[in-house]
């Protein structure tokens, strides 16, 4: 599914904020993207659904070497991505319902086609109340909740968060954690990036830690190489 091998990053002539990092999520799979602010846990996502580009090493996704993959070719490879920001990006003018076919309604489906899907997405997030209901009208755990079922609407191989509870007390963390658990329990390899460590060990899923842009795996199933271990 997604593949990094000896990957860095930096931004300009800056020094790297990813050093060396090799991993491997399997379809399916399930991690936490742990480390402390500033270790490069947001460039990382970045770098997975497409919005930056590696200094040096190899990334495969879906298979394919992403720099060998023709411009034109690369937002077909997004649209397998979904991804929940940190900053929600929610539209304000749109209503939760419209917020959440916005993908859709680009990828050229029509109402008629996507009103129940909609709808039904809603409603497992527990937003089906709240569907005609303003961004600014709604709270920080609702917000976080319309912005995951945003991500999920396409259907996505991948799905990436960043810090999806770090704007929600302890209650809401748990729920939005459950909803990603049952959608990984569907087929979607999940991937979440997160400081809240009393959420990751509650989990009980394997983790990948950043620390001053090196990677380390722990946890049970996590692949992955630290900084000076050698490929098999």
């Amino acid at each position: 599914m997604l593949r990094l091998d000896g990957v860095g990053m930096r931004y300009g002539r800056a020094a790297e904020v990813l050093k060396d990092v090799s991993f491997e999520l399997a379809p399916g799979s399930f991690h936490f993207l742990t480390g402390p602010s500033g270790a490069g846990k947001s460039s990382l996502l970045k770098l997975i659904y497409l919005a930056e580009r590696q200094s040096r090493g190899t990334i495969e996704l879906f298979g394919r070497d992403v720099e060998a993959v023709h411009p034109n070719d690369r937002p077909f490879l997004r649209r397998r991505i979904g991804v929940v920001f940190q900053e929600f990006r929610l539209l304000d003018h749109l209503s939760a319902f419209d917020n959440v076919a916005l993908p859709l309604r680009i990828g050229g489906e029509k109402p008629d086609e996507y009103r129940h899907d909609v709808a039904e997405l809603l409603g497992w997030v527990g937003l089906k109340e709240r569907m005609h209901a303003l961004p600014p009208t709604l709270s920080g755990g609702e917000k976080q909740r319309l912005a995951i079922a945003r991500a999920v609407v396409g259907r996505p191989d991948i799905l990436l968060a960043d810090e999806p509870t770090g704007n929600v007390d302890d209650a809401h963390a748990l729920r939005i954690l459950k909803l990603f658990v049952e959608l990984n329990r569907l087929g979607t390899t999940v991937l979440i990036a997160s400081h809240d460590e009393d959420l990751v060990a509650r989990s009980g899923q394997p983790v990948l830690h950043l620390d001053k842009g090196r990677l380390q795996a722990y946890g049970r199933g996590a692949r992955g190489r630290a900084d000076g271990e050698p490929a098999e």
